[in-house]
């Protein structure tokens, strides 16, 4: 069974990583893509010679030949397409963060379950064998017990001002773009969830965070997170136990920050080192996409999930004094 994807709107994200990842993946064709701009079309079209070309996101949807369609739409659209897309009988994709609000994640749920179909976030990082690696040496208690958590994840996009990401009106933020992956990463690897934020400092512009220094209690350790649309571009996350400790030193633009690896050691003194330089998290994403969709397997990162991280990135907000506005 081949897969054939469409794509709504010619994000630059969709262009670098997702369309090629797509079109890389075994058992999966790009076969459509919803733009109004032939020059946002042209790279899709230079990768895939003959890909269909919809002026509207309703008439992608309305096509037969399409089974699943990835969403890479700002932040405030996802839900809206999302459901759009699985009443159309399509599986659908959506790029996070899923919804602004965890409570406003429940009519995609609410879709996916009606219809049966396969929806989730493209929540890419759980699919790379690092964060597999990782999650499995804390299960082994390769750290003894965990005690603290610290994540860091920044960029600076301040020479951008009409970036989305700066634009409140378009779900703009620090934490809506990449506090996800540290929050998120946190929730999955040590299959907990956070009592309380005990801290939350957050500095803004014009509607949007643009660097937040947030702290959390969970049952038994405590995280901290750092997370910036205003520093030097950086990123790692520290699983630090009494008996060990686990760094990830590109732990979500995998391969284009720096080569990824994880590097453990215990009490012994031994480090340990493994890297995979040449694996592509997003194409790992398509095939399981893919795999769930056959019935093979179960997709990795649930729409319950992303509500979850999404919960903890509102607990933020909340305890910072909430969003302006």
């Amino acid at each position: 069974m081949t897969i054939r994807w469409g794509i709504l709107g010619a994000s630059n994200f969709a262009r670098r990583e997702m369309g090629p990842a797509i079109h890389a993946s075994q058992g999966h064709v790009l076969a459509a893509l919803a733009t109004r701009s032939p020059d946002k079309a042209a790279p899709f079209e230079a990768l895939v010679p003959g890909l269909g070309i919809h002026d509207s996101y309703d008439a992608l949807l309305a096509d037969p030949e399409i089974d699943a369609v990835y969403v890479p739409l700002p932040h405030t659209m996802h839900v809206e397409w999302g459901v759009k897309a699985l009443e159309a009988g399509k599986h659908v994709l959506v790029e996070k963060p899923v919804a602004m609000r965890a409570e406003d994640i429940a009519p995609l749920i609410e879709a996916r379950d009606r219809t049966g179909l396969v929806a989730s976030e493209g929540y890419m990082i759980v699919h790379h064998p690092q964060w597999q690696l990782a999650r499995q040496l804390l299960d082994d208690g390769a750290v003894g017990r965990l005690r603290h958590v610290e994540g860091v994840f920044s960029y600076d996009n301040s020479g951008d001002p009409q970036n989305i990401r700066n634009l409140a009106a378009t779900g703009g933020g620090a934490l809506p773009d990449i506090g996800v992956y540290t929050y998120g990463s946190t929730r999955w690897a040590t299959r907990s969830e956070p009592i309380r934020i005990t801290h939350a400092d957050i500095e803004w512009e014009d509607g949007c965070d643009v660097l937040a220094r947030v702290s959390a209690r969970f049952e038994g350790f405590t995280a901290h997170w750092v997370n910036s649309m205003r520093l030097l571009p950086e990123q790692f996350m520290l699983f630090h136990g009494d008996k060990g400790l686990i760094r990830l030193t590109a732990p979500f633009n995998a391969g284009r920050f720096k080569e990824a690896a994880v590097e453990w050691r215990g009490t012994d003194g031994v480090i340990h080192h493994r890297a995979w330089p040449g694996e592509n998290q997003y194409v790992r994403q398509v095939e399981a996409f893919g795999a769930a969709i056959r019935g093979e397997a179960a997709f990795p990162w649930a729409l319950e999930d992303a509500r979850g991280t999404q919960a903890v990135i509102d607990a933020a907000y909340a305890a910072a004094g909430g969003r302006p506005g």
